[in-house]
């Protein structure tokens, strides 16, 4: 791709909203992000580079952002920049495809959108499946394991200590569902 089907294809995807702010660099503002395209200056490769949110708010998911760049990001990557966290693609221009380019930016935009959903979850899901783990060492069964989380939430030591009897339900219920889905995953 060269820079006019850069252009074009930026103009198809966003109409109106898309600024050529240089020679080869494009912004392109909606109301729910804004997205940065550079050509590197002699063309031969380009950026598309999204503003995701500040690194406080990432900070405790690094871990999570890197995993999820090996796993789950396809040919977009999390970045870290004057304390921002960045999703950005970059690519050879003789080598990138109108679809590859517009399969990028909705990849972009769709971690843009998802913000911290899913790497929070991975998150959760790490931790559950940790007492898991130390639950089997310690020869549990899954409704031991469910006995003692019920206990910890009747005694205040997980949730609220004031929180309804139809909250710590629905918890509870959350719990075991989880458990149920990663109880024969965990060795």
């Amino acid at each position: 791709m060269d820079s006019n089907e850069i252009a074009s294809t930026l103009t198809k995807l966003f109409d109106t909203n898309v600024n050529a702010v240089a020679p080869g660099s494009w912004q392109v503002e909606t109301p729910n992000f804004r997205l940065l395209v550079l050509l590197s200056d002699d063309g031969s490769w380009f950026r598309a580079l999204l503003p995701l949110m500040p690194i406080q708010e990432a900070q405790p998911f690094l871990q999570q952002l890197l995993e999820a760049n090996f796993d789950d990001t396809h040919a977009c990557r999390y970045a870290l920049h004057q304390n921002v966290v960045w999703g950005v693609y970059q690519h050879f221009t003789n080598s990138l495809t109108t679809q590859d380019f517009e399969d990028a930016i909705a990849k972009l935009v769709s971690l843009q959108e998802t913000g911290l959903n899913d790497v929070f979850g991975n998150l959760v899901e790490s931790r559950i499946q940790l007492i898991i783990k130390a639950a089997k060492q310690q020869g549990q069964t899954l409704e031991a394991t469910m006995q003692n989380l019920d206990r910890f939430y009747a005694e205040g030591l997980m949730g609220e200590i004031d929180e309804s009897p139809e909250v710590r339900q629905k918890t509870l219920t959350a719990w075991r569902r989880q458990l149920e889905r990663l109880w024969d995953e965990v060795a």
